[in-house]
This record gives structure tokens, sequence and C-alpha cells, in this order.
């Protein structure tokens, strides 16, 4: 039988806190989460509370009311806005007939559908089966009916029905093959760093349009649109500053609140790219009418990643469709900007290149004409500010900046006239 192109779904949140926006604003996402996974929104039930009920997250009353709404509108699943505990899943599965998946499992199959390197499915793969291990003492029956749908694709539903020893084995072999792409990486890291290269890395909350910048600064082709999680792989090209200097710009996954921890673990790998930054470009999106939150996750995460001490150029993107209560809430360098209006690419630009400058040391040489090579390497590797000859003494005037580290930084000393 042929799987409905999109499943229909009700949304089930429970507010603990006094905060009504910040939970308006979550249940908003998981509609936006539901509508990337393929899946359509019936209707959104909601209530509060002052903690989730041990045995069904919601009080007995709602599961009631659920119950009955289910039997009126027919979902193919009921999705909750928090990590459900396994007897919670397993209470919930007994009493209602739609499959019963919470925010975990909806985020683990956006990110199965999304994984196109080998890297990618490998991550996905270990954290569904790192949240199923729990999971699968009572659920026998329902285990053999997950065969498709919202919260049960990817690499790891082959194995679903297999024993717990079988997966933690199956857990072992992923990790071993992860840490060998890992150690690839660092590899490939290793080698650009030596090449003395400046890196910056995009971050921000999912959809903020972090791959659209990416594709315009760097014209790469990554993919995107306007759903969440549109990039999974981190992906690296050059990109070209005003002065025609050129730096490795890195596009990595986006965050979000609450995203599983087994998630964070399993792209620490991923975002690992972002520690070995020179500059980050924090990407935030100011039509977002929950943007000051947004920035505060992605801030809160960085930290977690100790990446926080980077210096950092806060960019508050889609200002063509700003929301009419936004202010730059960042207290370091920003840029309000649209990635679609070429002018303020050009800014942008011009920015990085001044970022790049802090991290640089100033040289003023005078370069005898036959040095064809060492003039080439300035115009290329350094960003030269003026170059002037001198007929008299036949020799290049250069000003400019240079990498610290840079191999060229030892060869400029012996060209410095006191």
């Amino acid at each position: 039988m042929e799987q409905k192109q999109r499943e229909t779904a009700i949304l089930v949140g429970c507010q603990f806190s006094d905060d009504d926006l910040r939970f308006e604003y979550s249940l908003e996402e998981l509609a936006s989460l539901t509508k990337t996974a393929q899946g359509e929104v019936l209707i959104t039930v909601s209530q509060k509370r002052d903690r989730a009920h041990p045995a069904t997250y919601i009080g007995k009353g709602k599961v009631e009311e659920l119950k009955t709404l289910e039997e009126e509108l027919e979902p193919d699943l009921i999705i909750f806005n928090d990590e459900l505990t396994p007897s919670q899943i397993r209470n919930l599965s007994e009493i209602l007939e739609a499959r019963v998946i919470d925010r975990t499992q909806l985020i683990l199959d956006i990110f199965a559908q999304r994984a196109q390197s080998r890297e990618g499915k490998l991550q996905v793969e270990h954290a569904q089966l790192q949240y199923l291990l729990p999971r699968l003492v009572g659920k026998g029956l329902s285990l053999s009916r997950l065969g498709g749908g919202i919260g049960t694709r990817g690499p790891g539903e082959t194995k679903l029905e297999t024993d717990r020893r079988h997966i933690r084995k199956k857990l072992d072999d992923i990790k071993s093959q992860l840490s060998t792409i890992v150690h690839h990486r660092e590899r490939y890291r290793e080698r650009r760093k030596r090449n003395n290269t400046f890196q910056a890395a995009l971050v921000g909350y999912t959809n903020a349009g972090k791959s659209t910048l990416f594709n315009k600064l760097t014209e790469a082709g990554a993919f995107e649109e306007n759903l969440l999680f549109a990039t999974l792989d981190p992906m690296t090209r050059k990109v070209i500053l005003p002065s025609g200097f050129t730096i490795l710009l890195t596009d990595t996954v986006g965050f979000i609140q609450d995203l599983p921890t087994s998630l964070i673990a399993a792209f620490r790998s991923t975002l690992e790219e972002t520690k070995e930054a020179d500059l980050l470009l924090h990407v935030v999106d100011s039509s977002n009418a929950d943007y000051f939150n947004h920035e505060k996750t992605v801030n809160q995460l960085l930290a977690d990643l100790e990446a926080d001490k980077l210096p950092q150029l806060t960019v508050y993107n889609k200002s063509d469709a700003q929301h009419q209560d936004f202010v730059p809430t960042s207290k370091g360098q920003t840029l309000t900007m649209s990635a679609l209006s070429e002018s303020d690419l050009d800014q942008l630009k011009a920015q990085i290149e001044e970022q790049v400058i802090l991290s640089m040391d100033s040289y003023h040489v005078f370069v005898p004409s036959g040095e064809g090579r060492l003039l080439s390497q300035l115009k290329n590797e350094t960003i030269l500010r003026s170059l002037q000859f001198d007929e008299e003494t036949e020799l290049y005037e250069c000003r400019g900046y240079c990498l610290k580290d840079h191999p060229l930084a030892g060869q400029l000393e012996k060209f410095t006239q006191e």
C-alpha cells in the first residue's frame, strides 16, 4: 500500500512557566518542524501545569479530551512538544490509536531526511539508536509497526526490532566509523591551518538564512529552502574579500531550542568546525518575533562547545522583512542586512575584512623589482593596501597586513627599512 504524501498530526504542548509568549513560540516551532517533516497540523492542544504528569505528561482530563479529538479527526500521529519518558510513551500509546512521538523523534526524523554525507547518516543513526535504547522495554508490538512515516524514517529504521545487545554493538560500530571520519576531518583542518588560511564559520538558529548567505558569498549552491534544518552537512568554500584576500567560510547545521542531547553529542564533530574558526558570523533572523531567544540559544550552545570566546560578528539578516519589534541586542560587532541585497553583501565582506585585519600585523616594506614572486605573494596572501614603485631606488614600497603566523611575516623583516 502506498504511503500518503503528508501525514496528519495533532500537536500537544504543556506550559510549565508563566512565559506565555515563549510557550506560544515553541508551539509555532513544533508546527514548523512538523511541516519540515512533511506533516500537516490538524489542531494544537495545550495545557498549563506546574509539572509534567509522570505517567501521561498531560493530565488525565486532557488525555480524555485528546482521545475524543482523535476519534473526530483521525490523525496519523500525535506529536508532543517535549521529550517523553519511555513510560509516558508506552502509557499514551496504550490509550491512543495514533502513533505517539515526541519533539526529539520529530527532530531526529528531519535529520534523517536531510543527511547527505556518510558522516551525517552515521550521526543520525547513532542518535536514533541512543534514543531507542531505553525505549525498547515494553514497546514490543508497537516496534513491529514502525514501517515508515514521521519519527520512524532514517538509517536506523531497519534495526528497530533488534534487541539491546544488537543495538549496543551497532552503536560501538558506528562510533568507530565516526572516529575514523573525525580523524580525517582533523587532518584536513590541520592542513588548512598549516596553509595559514583565515577561517570563518556561519553559525545561527535554524532557518536564519545561513545557507542563502553562504551561497551569495561563495556562489556554492548549498541547499537552501524555507525549512528548518535545510543544511546538515558542513560545507567549506572560498570567499574573496574586497581587497582580493581569500578566506575560507564554513556553513554549519542550524541550532534549535531544546536540541536533544543525543543530537548535540552526535553532531559535536560537525560543530567542531566552529571551534577552529578565526571568526564566527552569527546569523540572526530579524524577521522572527522570537529572534532574541534564538540568539540566546545559539550563544548558550557556543558556550557549551567552548567556542564563545572566539571573535564574533552578529549578522541580523532578513532586514527586508524585519519584525516590527526588532532591536539589535548584541553588545559586540553587528550588521543589519539582507542576504538578497548586493550592497549589503559588499558591506558584510568589508566588515569581515576589518575583522580579518584585527588578527594581522601591519607591514611597511621596500621590495626590489627583481623579487617578482614575493610581490605576487603579497598581492595574493596578504591584504595589500598600497604599492608604489620608486624609479630612483628601483624599489616597490608596499604597505598592508599579514596574518601573524604566516611564513611571509618572517621573510618581510629583511625588507623593512629603519
